[in-house]
Parts: C-alpha cells; sequence; structure tokens
C-alpha cells in the first residue's frame, strides 16, 4: 500500500528508483595491506581521533587464514579476496587444488567494466597481483609483469616498472604494452585521453612517505576516479595502501600511522566520490593484520601514543570490513575473506 501511494503521488521518484536498481554498480574496494584493528586505532588517534572510517554504515569482521596456517601472507589472502577461493602462502590467482583462478576484476570485464589498480608498493606485488595474474609463487614477479602487459585492466599505477623493461628474458613489455598510454607522472595521467593508462611511480618498490613518496595516493585515486567519471561503463577499481604492512613489519608506528592517515585520506576521496555517485560501493578492509601490534599507554591531551608489537611478522586476527553506498548491508557480520569475492558479485549483480 506504501509504495502505491508513493507511487500515485510522486511516480518520478518510483521511476529514478527503478533506473537506480538496474543501473549497474560502481565498485571501490581499498585494502589497507597489514591494518589490523590496533593499526586503525592507532592512526585514529594520531589523526587527532578521526577517521574517515567513521563514515562508513556497515561494519563487518573477517577470516584471514590461508588453506593450511592460520597466519596468512598477502598472496594467500590477496587470492582469497580477489578469486573467492583459498591457497597456499606464496600462491597467486591459484588455489590448492592448482586450478587458476578468475578473479572480481576480470569478472568485472567480462561483464563491461572498466577497471583500474592503483597501489603504494609495485603493481606486481601480491595483493594487486592477485587481481590479474596466475602463478605459483609471488616472487616470480617478470611472470606477473607479463600477465599485467597483455591483461584488460585499463588504468593502473604502481612501482615496479623495472620487471618490465630490465627483465632476464631481455624483452622491453613497456614498448610492447601497444595498447597502454605509458604516462611518466600524475599530471600526464590526467592529461591522458587514452582508454588504457598505466603510471610507474617508481623504479622498483616505492619509498614510504615518510621518506619523501610523492604524489599522495588521495590525489592518484582522484585522478582515476576522474577518468572513470568521464566514461559510459560501471567500474571496479583496486585501491591498495601497501605500506601500512611495511611499518608493521618494521615495528615502526610512526611508519604505520603516516600510512594509515595517507590511506584514510584516500578513503575520503571515495567517500566524497559516493556522494555524487549514489550508485557505487566502497568496501575498506585489510587483507590480515602485521606485527601484533597494542596500544599499551597514551594520553588523550594530544592523542600521544606508546606502542607494543609481538612480531615482525603477521598474525591471525581478524580483521575489519567497512562498507557503504549500495548494497553495503551485504558485508555485515563475521565471515571468511573468501566471501568477500561472492559478496561483491552478488552486490554487483555478476
Amino acid at each position: 500500500m506504501k509504495k502505491i501511494l508513493i507511487a500515485l503521488l510522486f511516480p518520478w521518484v518510483m521511476i529514478h528508483s527503478q533506473q537506480t536498481e538496474k543501473e549497474p554498480l560502481n565498485i571501490i574496494l581499498m585494502i589497507g595491506d597489514g591494518m589490523g584493528l590496533s593499526q586503525i586505532t592507532a592512526g585514529m588517534y594520531v589523526n587527532n581521533n578521526t577517521s574517515t572510517l567513521e563514515n562508513f554504515s556497515v561494519v563487518g569482521l573477517s577470516k584471514t587464514h590461508a588453506i593450511k596456517s592460520l597466519v596468512t601472507d598477502s598472496a594467500a589472502s590477496g587470492t582469497a579476496m580477489a578469486c573467492g577461493d583459498k591457497t597456499y602462502n606464496g600462491v597467486v590467482g591459484v588455489n590448492y587444488l592448482n586450478k587458476n583462478l578468475k578473479s572480481i576484476l576480470e569478472i568485472c570485464e567480462e561483464n563491461g567494466y572498466n577497471t583500474g589498480l592503483i597501489t603504494t608498493s609495485s603493481i606486481v606485488h601480491a595483493t594487486p597481483a592477485s587481481f590479474y595474474a596466475n602463478v605459483s609463487s609471488r616472487k616470480k614477479y617478470e611472470d606477473i609483469a607479463m600477465q599485467l602487459s597483455t591483461s584488460e585492466v585499463d588504468y593502473f599505477i604502481g612501482g615496479g616498472k623495472k620487471h618490465f623493461n630490465q627483465r632476464e628474458d631481455g624483452r622491453n613489455l613497456i614498448k610492447e604494452m601497444k595498447s597502454f598510454d605509458m604516462v611518466k607522472n600524475l599530471k600526464g595521467f590526467q592529461k591522458s585521453e587514452a582508454d588504457k593508462i598505466g603510471l610507474f611511480t617508481y623504479k622498483d618498490e616505492p619509498p614510504s612517505l615518510n621518506q619523501g613518496r610523492d604524489p599522495l595516493l588521495p590525489e592518484y585515486l582522484s585522478a582515476t576516479l576522474e577518468k572513470f567519471k568521464n566514461r559510459e561503463k560501471p567500474f571496479f577499481v583496486l585501491v591498495e595502501g601497501s605500506q601500512i604492512d611495511w611499518g608493521g613489519h618494521a615495528n615502526d608506528v610512526d611508519y604505520i600511522t603516516s600510512e594509515f592517515i595517507e590511506f584514510n585520506n584516500a578513503i575520503g576521496v571515495a567517500l566524497n566520490f559516493l556522494e555524487e555517485n549514489p550508485n557505487t560501493l566502497i568496501v575498506v578492509t585489510a587483507d590480515h593484520e602485521t606485527g601484533g601490534l597494542a596500544i599499551i599507554k597514551g594520553k588523550t591531551k594530544n592523542f600521544e601514543i606508546e606502542a607494543g608489537f609481538n612480531t615482525g611478522g603477521h598474525s591471525a586476527t581478524m580483521v575489519p570490513v567497512f562498507s557503504h553506498g549500495k548494497n553495503a548491508s551485504l558485508f555485515s557480520g563475521i565471515y571468511d575473506n573468501t566471501q568477500i569475492f561472492h559478496k561483491i558479485k552478488e552486490a554487483a549483480g555478476l
């Protein structure tokens, strides 16, 4: 009765609602590598007790274990989230039965989506590689680079240029990637009108923010979303704040919090896009926690913190999943990290 009354009084509301329901969903998946709840908490306090994550409507928890190990690495967890299946640590895009898997990014491409990858590590690192590559070892960087060079990804931004043009096989994949406009910097990326654009930020792994990494992740995401906005198709983009993890491995809380704050600001860019484009889903999560971080002391006056670590590696603790936008409610509850893949598919109707 209520829907009938609305339709009679405000027919344009019902028409708009039906159009929105049928519209293909834009998907922004953001992974803070190594970003457990303690990393978020530390970064929030250092950021004057505030985070853009407080604006998210739905929060869930993800179980991160690999097929044989409670403590996962980025390859196994990245594969679980990207492809929906468990695998061994160190393996990318291949499940525990040695079957090559199709990622959510590739499924989106098959359904007419534009796609993008943005990372503060090298573009062939385990997490981004999980969305386009199938290799038995995450260390096979040249094989991973080869697979990116022939992929259908529309935009990519990340380090690791040497794996494309200083290879053991002598090939220069950059010259072979004729479908891409390979630009040199953010300004070149913004100016390019090509359908496919690649930007290598550094020859090898990018430095930390504290060591002068520039430009910032929010700028790269903003430029990429502007590209997507000007195209008629829906999009899927992976955004990785890679070096929260590296700060955890180094047991360096300043490293962790500076990288988290940059990632937090990039989340703000995504939220602003969602405000103007409501047919969008944002999912923010982590592949695992790194360092066993705990905040052991602090003051509320300036939100100063003291932190302790119990490992230089990863831990098996669950990680949060924040979601906002269309169909965000699917991501509430406690579930396996493989469900990230399945829930995104369901949300987008793929």
